[in-house]
């Protein structure tokens, strides 16, 4: 109820009921009492009390509620600790509020700040020596909150030393028996988590010289040569704890490797960094990115999950690793001595035949992860096909399937490689459309799909290759898509759709079909409401289904036949209704009406007119292409019912009649203006006068840009062209209530005035 009906609201345009609201005696009764309640509430509601406690905040703080400011200052100063973890939720949710804000709108909340910096900097630094989990969760509240400020250098001292004892402390012994899936749960792994983001996001915005913009160039001098070195000695111990097989969660190994990695830019930071590089690389990074036994954990009981899992960059447990291949990647390209090192270091394990296939799969991930800057580089670029020859396609036949994807992966990643011998690329594209076609593990097939498909575009040879097996490799395609809902996927279909135009016409309407089936299922699913990914995974189908209709619009009959089932598709976005497919179903249906309009389309018109009264008024520029179809491609069966007229015209009437802004009125005036030309001699004299006047009482309201100005005149231009004389009759019998100026004047007047935006 706090969040719906907190707020004061207007009531709607034509309404006189104003809509209901809290009353202000309930809503300072609530004010009066909501940190008490957070502070003394269940572990089971407090999450819910303090969403409440940020609406009430966002809408009332400072007008209405400064006493915030006092209430939870009082309850931070009290001696009893039981009030301190509540209070600094509380105060979390006053920064969380203004953590994006522009600098002059945050001056409530600094002013706020100036109070309780000092106590809660006193506060953990009290804390510091006491490790029960009490004491801890506080610190790592008071780290949340410090998190979503932007410090000076005045109070950084005092911080930063609390930062690097954070992360220099050990973790309690007793956490190792809890399961490790838990751990970074606890709140000491919590604690160090929010200490380094704080630090990586000075190092990283304000604290790297000649990253930052200008306002910050001097404390970034000052971050770097002051507190940046201290800070890489404690996260190098850190990252030397992993390496030892000390437990270390991935949030804060990933954080650790981030810092470092920005570290790497900087000669005083690399300085202390140079001599622990080559352990890094080769006994952090490299274990990081071989395979291991969660992997294939995974891969064996959930094949789709470890898809997934592996194309989220954002995962948990991917995070260290896609860290540790930025880092690789940095290095690399900026310290010359890395690159043939870890190149070396890949190769000897590539070429010895009892090297373990797990270390074989990091080798190859390290070279795949540099192929871009491999392929720059003469040396290495001229040995990179006898490279894949030898030690990538072999173990495109590998029994394990990990190695099978790594490989497809690495082709992928050196698809844009200038092949010498047209027999290697050859073999390159039959054993990855092989792996594709035949492979009965799922994660190989996605990678060879992405690996084909980057290969076709990248390689003239591959693409005239793949030519005459176009059908079974779109079949096997559009079956991985169906199994794991991969958005990745689709847009290797698109690309292949683009390349192969001509062949895909034989299967555009078994492809939209099943394509078609696929968002069905991805919509009806029961998780769809609560997955993002199926929200992305269905955008991209109907991105794939635009895409063959764009391809096939020279084909007539064929694009007759994808009508049916893209209306299928179109209505069920709009029965449901999912507002944020608007946009694709409405391109969609344009690209069915580019060459002709039929009965099923018109019928579609009506469809949309009762959405748009609806809820479909933001997306009136999206209906644009489609609403101009509907005028100038069936101009005959526009005319020969009213009612189509009457709905397009309503529309346009609606969106220059209540402010739908002034984009949307530009294209409500443009197609108008289409109306007139397009229909000119075919007998809607009735319609010029409600036209005319729709525009000129825009123009009468006032307008800000010339674009629309220049729109609704041309309106009335269109009209003169039209029938001079209707014209004048029309302007002469026109009076509008606030302007006493004749109407005909004002046109001219105002035509005369902007005569320069008609140049062109």
């Amino acid at each position: 109820m706090v969040s719906q009906y907190w707020q004061d609201r207007e009531p709607s345009l034509g309404e006189v009921v104003f809509p209901f609201n809290i009353h202000e005696n309930d809503r300072q009764q609530i004010r009066d009492h909501l940190v008490e309640g957070i502070i003394r509430c269940p572990e089971s509601i407090r999450s819910q009390l303090t969403m409440c406690l940020r609406v009430v905040i966002k809408h009332d703080f400072p007008g209405r509620w400064t006493a915030i400011v006092d209430k939870i200052g009082a309850y931070l100063q009290s001696q009893s600790s039981g009030s301190w973890y509540g209070s600094l939720l509380a105060l979390y949710q006053l920064v969380k509020t203004y953590e994006y804000r522009k600098a002059d709108e945050r001056q409530p909340l600094l002013a706020a700040m100036q109070i309780f910096l000092p106590r809660i900097q006193q506060l953990i630094s009290q804390l510091l020596a006491d490790a029960t989990i009490f004491s801890v969760l506080i610190q790592k509240q008071i780290l949340k909150t410090f998190h979503a400020l932007l410090i000076n250098n005045t109070v950084m001292t005092q911080w930063m030393e609390i930062l690097r004892a954070i992360m220099d402390r050990g973790v309690p012994a007793e956490t190792l028996e809890v399961d490790e899936d838990d751990r970074p749960d606890l709140a000491w792994w919590k604690c160090k988590k929010w200490a380094l983001r704080i630090i990586t996001r000075l190092f990283e915005r304000y604290g790297s010289p000649g990253n930052v913009t200008k306002e910050y160039n001097e404390f970034a001098d000052f971050f770097l040569k002051t507190y940046a070195m201290g800070i890489q000695q404690v996260l190098l111990k850190v990252v030397d704890q992993y390496r030892q097989k000390q437990y270390v969660t991935p949030r804060v190994l990933q954080q650790c490797l981030n810092y470092l990695n920005l570290g790497l830019s900087h000669s005083l930071t690399w300085k202390h960094m140079k001599p622990h590089m080559q352990t890094i690389c080769q006994e952090v990074i490299f274990p990081l990115m071989c395979y291991k036994d969660e992997d294939e954990k995974l891969w064996q009981e959930d094949p789709y999950e470890y898809i997934r899992m592996k194309f989220n960059l954002y995962d948990d447990h991917a995070l260290p690793a896609t860290a540790a291949q930025s880092f690789l990647c940095k290095a690399a390209r900026k310290r010359k001595e890395v690159l043939p090192q870890m190149m070396e270091f890949c190769h000897q394990i590539l070429r010895d035949p009892s090297a373990d296939p797990r270390r074989k799969d990091g080798a190859l991930h390290c070279i795949g992860a540099l192929a871009e800057l491999l392929l720059k580089k003469r040396g290495y670029k001229e040995q990179m096909e006898l490279m894949l020859q030898n030690y990538v396609f072999p173990l495109l036949n590998s029994p394990m399937g990990y190695l099978r994807a790594r490989s497809c992966w690495v082709l992928h990643s050196f698809s844009p490689l200038r092949f010498h011998d047209e027999l290697v690329l050859r073999n390159a594209v039959e054993l990855v459309k092989q792996d594709l076609i035949e492979d009965k593990e799922m994660p190989v097939k996605v990678e060879a799909a992405i690996a084909l498909q980057t290969l076709v575009s990248n390689q003239e040879q591959a693409k005239i290759y793949i030519r005459a097996h176009i059908r079974p490799v779109m079949q096997e395609l559009l079956h991985v898509v169906k199994e794991t809902e991969n958005d990745d996927l689709t847009n290797v279909i698109q690309k292949m759709i683009c390349e192969y135009n001509q062949e895909v016409a034989a299967i555009a309407v078994d492809m939209t079909q099943n394509l078609a089936d696929i968002f069905t299922r991805v919509l009806q699913s029961e998780e769809y409401e609560e997955n993002e990914d199926k929200t992305v995974m269905a955008l991209g189908i109907l991105s794939t289904i635009d895409t063959i209709l764009t391809v096939m619009e020279d084909h007539k009959e064929i694009t007759q036949q994808l009508e049916g089932i893209c209306l299928q598709v179109i209505g069920l976005v709009l029965q449901k209704p999912i507002i944020e497919f608007y946009e694709e179903i409405l391109s969609l249906a344009f690209g069915l009406t580019c060459q002709s309009v039929s009965p099923q389309m018109w019928q579609l018109l009506g469809v949309l007119y009762e959405v748009f009264q609806h809820d479909c008024f933001d997306y009136f520029t999206d209906m644009m292409p489609l609403l101009h179809n509907y005028v100038t491609v069936d101009t005959d069966m526009l005319l020969s019912n009213p009612k189509h007229l009457e709905v397009i015209y309503s529309m346009c009437k609606k969106v220059l009649t209540i402010d739908a802004g002034e984009d949307a009125e530009c294209h409500a005036a443009k197609l108008l203006e289409v109306i007139i030309l397009q229909c000119r001699g075919r007998g809607i004299d009735q319609c010029i006068p409600l036209f005319v006047e729709v525009v000129l009482e825009r123009l009468m309201r006032g307008v800000k840009s010339s674009e629309l100005r220049t729109m609704c005149l041309q309106v009335a231009i269109a009209a003169l062209y039209y029938n001079p004389a209707l014209l004048i009759h029309t302007l002469d019998n026109m009076h509008f209530q606030h302007n006493p100026q004749p109407i005909t004047a004002h046109f001219i007047n105002q035509w005369m005035n902007d005569t320069e935006f008609f140049l062109g």
